[in-house]
């Protein structure tokens, strides 16, 4: 059953903690335990002889407290009001309370500077996660070959062949141009940004290797998309 102590500042209740004590080495038994340095803590310093009981436990607790810290103490004052403000530290809390503005920007509380910064960072950071993709065009194109003697599929291979970052070839069929010769008629996407048609005519369908197959290629539709 939890044993409870009060005042232990004072005469009075030391003198409960020493009636407590007649006849036992420690609060809780006997052996020393977490309620003997709870106990220990509150009481200010050695018992007089007043208190025998109080002051043989006391010495028995700080000897053993002694042993688990060998490190050379230099003594310590405490000062001012001790225990005997304890029940007023209600008081000091919600003063705290109160002043939560200055307190509590220590610990990350926002300024108008810091929301400010971060709205700045926000849009920053949507600014370069929504940057526009590049234009793309939806362009439908005419590739005629030499004759009515070359090979269309060989043709059709020879266009798609041809990759470039931001080209991708789409449908095709052979349109009949007349004596027999049928054009190929190919859809293909580009981004703008990358792509250049008049470039890719010019510099790769229309020379080497292509011009084997290919003769010509005209835009038949051109549309952004």
């Amino acid at each position: 059953m939890a044993v409870t102590f009060s005042d232990l500042h004072t005469e009075s209740g030391l003198k409960s903690l020493n009636e407590f004590l007649v006849g036992k080495s420690y609060i809780s038994g006997d052996q020393i335990s977490k309620d003997d340095i709870k106990v220990y803590g509150a009481v200010l310093e050695k018992p007089g002889r007043d208190f025998p009981n109080a002051s043989k436990w006391y010495e028995s607790v700080s000897s053993q407290l002694a042993s688990s810290f060998p490190g050379k103490a230099v003594g310590v004052s405490i000062c001012g009001k001790t225990a005997a403000a304890a029940p007023v530290e209600a008081a000091p809390a919600k003063e705290a309370a109160g002043d939560d503005d200055d307190d509590l920007d220590l610990f990350g509380d926002e300024t108008e500077e810091d929301k400010k910064a971060a709205e700045e960072r926000e849009k920053a950071k949507k600014a370069s996660s929504k940057k526009k993709e590049s234009g793309k065009s939806s362009v439908l194109m005419d590739v005629k070959p030499w004759d009515d003697e070359t090979d269309m599929v060989e043709l059709e291979k020879a266009v798609r062949s041809v990759e470039m970052p931001g080209l991708f070839w789409g449908a095709s069929k052979l349109v009949p141009v007349g004596y027999g010769i049928k054009k190929l008629q190919i859809m293909l996407t580009i981004v703008d940004d990358l792509v250049s048609v008049d470039s890719l005519i010019e510099e790769r369908l229309t020379v080497e290797p292509c011009n084997e197959y290919i003769q010509s290629c005209d835009i038949v539709a051109f549309n952004k998309i």
